[in-house]
């Protein structure tokens, strides 16, 4: 995932660099790749900072006070497409027309055809492989088709309408214009987040538009909104402009938001998270109830594995009149492991993340409580560690279904073949992850925890366990395209090679010029002659 952020303050003395740095740590749970602010400041001039590395490493005190300016946009990330570069981290920057800087939640599933028109006939450079820089020229080509020399909101909303008609798949965005505003606008089916607040200023209101609530709440803003599907949004210092700029399509927010990657402390289409979650725990408690009846298993003790599933835990062990206890103790000083690139990375972390605690365990039948089983690497060492410090069974209940699909829309879960669910019974994915036995969450029982929250959302996107994309354009071919892009083995690294592809838009790759359009794999670029490899603006890190 990423998470996206815009602040624009009514003092335009004040600087937003500060508050938009606090709002990017409440975010980093969504990305721990790289992150980047863009201030705009007075003569419309813009103020860059991004890097590789975790926003308190990034943003220290200097690099903050060269960030002038009273509005600005800021992003997190981690890499699903495209390589690893400082180049790639965004908010990205296109000097024509006017001074776009834009940042970017999500994934799109026609990059091909969209890489031919920016090149065969819209002629802009696209620099690096992220589909984030694409729909940015999308945007500011179809500005620049007014040829005016200042542009209003009408034209701004025809040009993100003309960019949802063009671009398929799930975004989220925030964007500047030199001297003018912030924008944002969300994909019409809606599958990822971004909601928008005000704050008293004086004689004016502060905005903020971000990823997920909490940020507002951390920051004094109030009166959280929803950016509708379909819908873009322009603020300015003098006016705030909303409009549906896309025809309506099926509303479907991703569910595995409220499964894993959000915040409990955040509202998201008017969902509390952490109330979903209580109600996956309701739920799970019945269906572990009728399999553990059926095999005839008692349990000792219900322990989550942190954090995400420990208020489903809880539900599920009061539901079922079972203990509830802490059996692992966690390293706060290091990253999600869904989140790390490389399945050795993700092995090598988890014991450093976690310690089983023999005293729960020792001669215990357990019940583990998991928000999802994903890629198994991590479940299967967990499960290894209880049954090393002495629990006599260990069975996992997962909140969440079966995940047997690639998910498309900017969730890291590539390759069909990594998931430890593909082609696997319940029984098998037991015996591949080690458990005595696995309970998975129904995707009906799923559904109504969330749904229940807000009845006026008639779907959601469960691809990634019924592998049915709400956007559509998704086949067999386009799975194998995405998969080659964003394997484990290749991550990091930047990917050239036929226009399908991503030719010469490979942010310095090697040109591969093999007559079956071979995919060529080159390392990553190393900046020249001391300089820094970012594109677009001066970026102030770790400059003197």
């Amino acid at each position: 995932m990423c998470g996206i952020l815009g602040l624009l303050l009514h003092d335009p003395t004040i600087d937003a660099a500060s508050e938009i740095c606090e709002g990017l740590s409440l975010l980093q749970h969504r990305g721990q790749d790289a992150c980047g602010i863009v201030t705009g400041g007075p003569k419309g001039r813009f103020y860059q900072c991004k890097a590789n590395g975790m926003v308190r490493d990034v943003f220290d005190k200097n690099a903050v006070a060269r960030l002038i300016g009273g509005m600005g946009i800021g992003h997190v990330r981690y890499p699903t497409a495209g390589s690893s570069h400082h180049a790639e981290a965004q908010p990205f920057y296109v000097n024509s027309p006017y001074g776009i800087v834009f940042a970017h939640n999500g994934n799109l599933i026609n990059t091909a055809s969209l890489l031919h028109f920016m090149d065969a006939d819209a002629h802009r450079h696209i620099n690096t492989s992220s589909d984030s820089e694409l729909l940015l020229n999308i945007f500011a080509n179809n500005l620049q088709q007014t040829g005016k020399f200042r542009i209003n909101e009408e034209d701004i909303f025809t040009a993100i309408g003309g960019l949802m008609e063009q671009c398929k798949g799930a975004y989220a965005c925030v964007a500047m214009l030199a001297g003018f505003g912030i924008i944002a606008f969300r994909d019409p089916n809606g599958i990822r987040p971004l909601g928008m607040a005000s704050r008293k200023a004086g004689s004016g209101k502060d905005w903020l538009f971000a990823s997920e609530s909490v940020v507002a709440d951390a920051s004094g803003f109030t009166d959280w909104e929803d950016v509708r599907p379909g819908e873009a949004v322009i603020i300015t210092r003098s006016s705030v402009s909303r409009r549906q700029v896309s025809a309506p399509a099926t509303f479907a927010p991703d569910i595995f938001e409220f499964v894993y990657f959000a915040r409990p402390d955040s509202v998201l289409d008017g969902i509390s998270v952490y109330r979903s979650r209580m109600a996956m725990g309701d739920a799970l408690a019945e269906e572990v109830k009728r399999v553990l009846t059926e095999k005839n298993i008692e349990i000792d003790v219900v322990i989550p594995v942190p954090d995400t599933s420990r208020v489903a835990a809880l539900n599920l062990a009061q539901a079922l009149k079972l203990p509830y206890r802490e059996g692992f103790i966690k390293n706060r000083y290091v990253g999600r492991t869904f989140i790390m690139p490389g399945q050795q990375m993700r092995k090598k972390n988890v014991r450093r993340k976690l310690n089983a605690m023999a005293l729960e365990f020792a001669n215990k039948n357990v019940l583990l409580v998991d928000d999802s089983i994903v890629r198994g690497t991590t479940s299967k060492e967990i499960i290894q560690m209880a049954k090393d410090v002495g629990a006599k069974q260990v069975i996992v209940a997962s909140c969440a279904p079966p995940i047997r699909h690639s998910n498309v829309y900017g969730i890291d879960m590539p390759s069909r073949f990594e998931l430890v669910a593909h082609g696997r019974t319940t029984e098998e994915i037991a015996e591949a992850i080690g458990a005595d036995l696995v309970i998975f969450q129904t995707l009906p029982d799923l559904v109504a925890s969330v749904r229940q929250f807000n009845p006026f959302i008639t779907s959601f996107d469960c691809s990634v366990f019924t592998g049915e994309y709400v956007t559509g354009g998704v086949d067999a071919a386009y799975l194998d395209h995405l998969e080659q892009l964003r394997a484990d083995n290749v991550k990091g690294k930047d990917i050239v090679g036929d226009v399908g592809v991503l030719e010469g838009k490979g942010g310095g790759g090697a040109r591969d010029n093999a007559s079956d359009h071979t995919v060529a794999v080159v390392t990553e670029s190393h900046p020249v002659n001391g300089h820094d490899d970012t594109i677009g603006l001066h970026n102030t890190w770790k400059s003197n």
